[in-house]
């Protein structure tokens, strides 16, 4: 028997997970509870047993000396061979890829959120890894000093040494790119959870969902409160849907933060024209 969760009590759940230490934060449970504001009857404690099994299984088949690469095949060949994880090539843009019970129940995800499940598994084998937030696309690799293998979760866990990213950002972009130190530095928990609330904006902005768009830069305005772009983006889908007074209040507090900004001129604007 399933329990509704209301839709306020998810995104309280979801900010008080996120309020903590960056290391505290239990990652896969922050994008469990904003995925229960879209799907009220889901679990989150069903879900995150779903991963402890999955790392339960595969923990009696890791090596002995934990050789990190020995590690990473063993991770892989249960994830992608045995249970069927894979990227979602076919319909990349489905928001259901950012959706983590969608992710694990359908084995189907985009780069972010395949990386999510990887992290969380590979967290509970007592092997910490981090993400690698890279230009174009989201990798992640085993958290020590100086690790220099890459592995790229949405390409069924294909190894990557740095030549390997730098040949994979040329793919990306189709034209010659240096690879940057910068391009590999790990992101903190509240950078992943931050991009994967981007990816489903963009694909709700893209639909014309606008209620829905504004609710997940609701949960993005959670994580980093006084983000100016966010909050005008939020006042001009709030004046889309006719909502006046949200909407100049976030426009006018856009403005307060970047009164210089180079659309302050269209901003103001749109707010002598709401207040007229």
């Amino acid at each position: 028997m399933y329990n509704y969760m209301d839709y306020e009590i998810a995104w309280q759940n979801f900010e008080l997970e996120i309020n903590q230490a960056d290391q505290d934060i239990n990652l896969a449970k922050a994008a469990l509870y904003f995925s229960q504001a879209e799907y009220p009857y889901l679990d989150v404690e069903a879900y995150l047993n779903k991963l402890e099994q999955i790392a339960y299984n595969i923990a009696p088949k890791l090596p002995s000396p934990r050789y990190p690469l020995k590690v990473i095949q063993v991770i892989n060949n249960y994830l992608y061979q045995e249970l069927g994880f894979r990227g979602n090539n076919e319909n990349y843009y489905d928001p259901r890829n950012s959706f983590l019970n969608q992710v694990i129940d359908h084995r189907l995800g985009i780069p972010i959120s395949l990386a999510v499940v990887y992290l969380d598994i590979a967290q509970r084998l007592n092997f910490p890894m981090v993400g690698i937030g890279m230009p174009g696309h989201f990798i992640i690799r085993p958290d020590f000093q100086d690790a220099e293998i890459f592995v790229d979760v949405f390409n069924q866990g294909e190894i990557l040494f740095p030549q390997d990213c730098e040949a994979k950002l040329q793919q990306i972009y189709l034209q010659p790119v240096k690879l940057q130190p910068q391009f590999l530095n790990p992101v903190s928990k509240r950078q992943i959870i931050l991009r994967m609330l981007t990816n489903l904006k963009q694909i709700y902005l893209h639909q014309r969902d606008f209620d829905r768009a504004i609710a997940i830069i609701n949960g993005m305005l959670l994580l980093y409160p006084d983000n100016p772009n966010e909050l005008r983006d939020r006042g001009l889908l709030y004046y889309e849907l006719n909502r006046w007074e949200e909407s100049c209040q976030d426009l006018e507090n856009y403005l307060a933060i970047l009164p210089n900004a180079e659309d302050a001129p269209m901003i103001k604007m749109l707010l002598n024209k709401i207040k007229s």
